[in-house]
């Protein structure tokens, strides 16, 4: 159900006087992470709505006393903004308009067709969403400059902006690619901190040997080459913050040191006699599993719960498929500017393309892809030719098995033998999954690999 990418923590109401769609609206909607309140006429959704706050209503439109429709009507005399969906299976055009011009959000007919049903639930909470960010001055689905509409991503910039106000360490976590460092500029960005300086470093591309140094500073003379006194990397970032990214790859020696700076908030330069006091935010990042790493005696135990207090996970792109689209036009206006040239469309099946591809670089991969593709890009057009050839080729071999399904659908349907249908094959399986998880659809949908929109229509064919 697309509404599972939008949970609200108020509940749905639903109106509905036939307790069987009352029942399947309720499961369908709590089944996608939804909190619900069902009630079976408009008189008891006033009364519901008296005492309790919902994030919107779903209501037939014949109920028995009030109507549906006078039930929106009389909400929206009352100055209520709250989302609503009217469902009827007596649809017309003209009750269709005469609902939205009363205040309705979306009409859907009966029978229910429950992807449709999920997926004006998630508009019109989304739309709701968006409305109120807004009216507050915000710009929907980018946070710093990082875009992302879907739930995962809002969920995680709304956690790092309660975390950039606070001084403690955070931990970035995510694959490589997902845009760590990103992050770590937006939270700086965020805190009060903001003003004073970011400095960035990758862990992995200093020698072990010149660490100490990096971070700390030395003294004149203090080894063979240190001509002068330097700063380190903590004087640097004194007053702001230090990112630390792929602190996997940090010495075991130097994590000690780091762990005593976090805690006391002073460092020693190599080759010096006195520590010296320092005011800076630490925010690392890593692409490993850092609790396998302490199992391995490659990272301290210590350091890893002083920094993982407040961790925040950035999801891989094929977590968030729903991005994909938005960044890509991002990506695409980002890179046109910057090489002073013009897209004014894309070539659809360039971008089923791009949406298809499962980016195991992430963002990352995107991105360049996207740069290619602008550069090579002609007469305003981003055309299916201007991708990489690993993700032209991935969707060759996309559509490649979809034609081959097709195929032997075909020779199937053409054989005289009394095989079964494909489709009654399909029905015996999913009863059979059905019945072995004693009615669980959530379960029988994940065994099957399948929505439970898919399945919920499934049953419904039967």
């Amino acid at each position: 159900m697309t509404g599972s990418h939008t949970q609200s923590d108020l509940p749905i109401l639903v109106v509905e006087d036939d307790a069987a769609i009352l029942e399947l609206l309720e499961e369908e909607l709590q089944e996608a992470g939804y909190k619900t309140l069902g009630v079976s006429s408009a008189e008891e959704a006033m009364l519901t709505l008296s005492h309790s706050e919902v994030a919107m209503i779903i209501s037939d439109v014949r109920l028995p006393g009030m109507s549906g429709m006078q039930l929106l009507e009389q909400l929206r005399q009352e100055g209520s903004r709250v989302g609503f969906i009217v469902i009827t299976a007596f649809g017309t055009i003209d009750q269709a308009v005469e609902a939205l011009k009363i205040g309705a959000d979306d009409f859907l007919t009966k029978p229910l067709d429950l992807e449709s049903v999920g997926e004006a639930v998630y508009r019109v909470l989304e739309n709701r969403r968006l409305a109120e960010r807004f009216q507050q001055g915000e710009s929907p689905g980018h946070f710093h400059g990082i875009v992302g509409e879907s739930e995962t991503m809002q969920a995680l910039f709304h956690d790092a902006a309660r975390l950039a106000k606070s001084d403690a360490p955070i931990l970035i976590l995510g694959e490589s690619g997902t845009g760590k460092e990103l992050l770590a500029r937006a939270i700086h960005a965020e805190s009060p901190r903001a003003a004073e300086p970011f400095i960035a470093v990758n862990c992995a591309s200093i020698p072990s040997e010149l660490m100490e140094s990096e971070f700390f500073g030395h003294v004149k003379g203090a080894f063979t080459g240190a001509s002068d006194s330097r700063q380190g990397l903590f004087q640097a970032a004194n007053g702001g913050s230090l990112f630390l990214d792929e602190i996997g790859e940090m010495s075991p020696g130097l994590q000690a040191k780091l762990l005593r700076a976090l805690q006391e908030k002073m460092v020693k330069a190599v080759g010096a006699e006195k520590e010296e006091s320092v005011d800076v935010r630490i925010i690392a990042a890593t692409h490993r599993d850092l609790e396998q790493e302490i199992e391995s005696g490659n990272f301290r135990s210590d350091l890893f719960y002083r920094l993982e207090t407040f961790s925040l996970r950035i999801p891989p792109l094929r977590e968030r498929q729903g991005d994909i689209e938005r960044l890509v036009s991002a990506l695409i206006e980002k890179h046109a500017t910057a090489q002073g040239k013009r897209i004014e469309s894309v070539e659809p099946v360039a971008l089923q393309t791009l949406l298809d591809y499962p980016y195991p670089g992430n963002v990352r991969e995107l991105e360049n892809a996207i740069m290619r593709a602008v550069t090579l890009a002609e007469e305003g057009l981003l055309s299916h030719a201007d991708l990489p050839e690993r993700i032209r080729q991935h969707g060759q071999e996309q559509r490649g098995v979809v034609r081959q399904i097709e195929a032997g659908s075909a020779l199937v349907a053409r054989s005289q033998q009394s095989w079964p249908s494909l489709e009654e094959v399909e029905k015996r399986y999913i009863q059979k999954v059905l019945e072995a998880t004693g009615g669980n659809k959530r379960r029988t949908a994940d065994i099957l690999g399948i929505a439970r929109r898919t399945l919920y229509r499934r049953l419904e064919e039967d």
